[in-house]
């Protein structure tokens, strides 16, 4: 049996990060912002910071599958390499599959080559696409057993090619459930601004599908 410290261990290797214009469905409508009440309907079963409400209940929104799915979003001072994160909660990876509880995790402040941003005051498009590539891998984590999601968690940190499709199979996620206008907001954000450290856009150039190679994708989904 894996014993509780090799399952301890295995809740940090499930580091999944990032990433968008107007909201938009998978046919290329664009919509209105729905009514907090409509937005509302999709909190359920979901612990979201007060100040994130608006942001989480829309990318939730494109979303239905995962309506009755415990999510927890949780704020964090700082998260190593990522400024979010998705995982499944460990205590929970064995339950069945409709039991199971996830935890975002999501950095208090972006850090500034010379400052820190309140991760709140960022621009809605952008964290709107950073949540929707985060709710991209939990349905990529769904539907996997306690078992192969521990096969997922220990090739996602030794592997870098599997690293690399796991991140393009959230965007993807996101992509096909109308998102991939947010999702290419906040890839534009990151690469863009000019004081994100070199590094963690390095890391972003690495990692995941570039602007461009997102763009070419989007463009085959929306007219």
């Amino acid at each position: 049996m894996i014993n509780c410290l090799f399952l301890y261990c295995l809740s940090f290797c499930f580091c999944v990060t990032l990433f968008s214009a107007p909201l938009c469905r998978a046919e290329g409508i664009v919509e209105s912002d729905p009514p907090r009440e409509i937005l509302s309907e999709f909190g359920k079963n979901k612990v979201i910071p007060q100040e994130m409400q608006d942001v989480i209940l829309t990318a939730l929104s494109f979303y239905p599958e995962l309506k009755n799915t415990r999510i927890n979003f949780i704020y964090k001072e700082e998260i190593r390499k990522s400024v979010m994160q998705a995982q499944p909660k460990i205590s929970t990876i064995f339950r069945g599959k409709s039991h199971r509880v996830y935890n975002v995790k999501i950095s208090r402040y972006l850090k500034l080559n010379k400052e820190s941003l309140d991760i709140s005051t960022l621009p809605f498009e952008v964290l709107v696409g950073w949540i929707a590539h985060e709710l991209g891998h939990i349905m990529d984590y769904k539907d996997r057993s306690g078992l192969a999601m521990i096969g997922f968690g220990t090739k996602y940190c030794l592997f870098e090619n599997f690293l690399k499709k796991a991140e393009r199979r959230a965007d993807l996620f996101a992509l096909k459930h109308g998102l991939g206008n947010m999702i290419m907001e906040t890839k534009n954000y990151v690469l863009n601004h000019a004081d994100i450290p070199v590094s963690y856009k390095d890391r972003i150039k690495r990692l995941y599908m570039s602007p461009e190679e997102f763009t070419e994708m989007l463009s085959e989904v929306a007219p």
